[in-house]
């Protein structure tokens, strides 16, 4: 289990070939599922107030992040459909 910060924009202090999975956190949040699209990996995150959000990173660099679905389906669902 690692642990990732970010400043909005990219990851801070991660080699590039590092990826984060499941089981890691992320800004305080509990990485709880991934998904590969193309060269994008979305990353699902538990909130602290029990929702989930996503971030989308094509490396180290955030190109997408939404967060307030009500649960993980909902998440994948708008990932799968490109809503993110």
């Amino acid at each position: 289990m690692k642990q990732y910060q970010s400043n909005g924009k990219k990851l801070l202090h991660v080699e590039y070939d590092e990826q984060p999975d499941v089981g890691d956190f992320i800004d305080g949040m509990h990485i709880i599922s991934t998904n590969m699209k193309g060269q994008d990996l979305a990353l699902f995150l538990q909130e602290n107030s029990g929702q989930v959000g996503v971030y989308v990173l094509d490396e180290i660099y955030i190109i997408g992040r939404v967060f307030g679905f009500e649960n993980l389906i909902e998440a994948v669902n708008a990932w799968m459909n490109n809503e993110i």
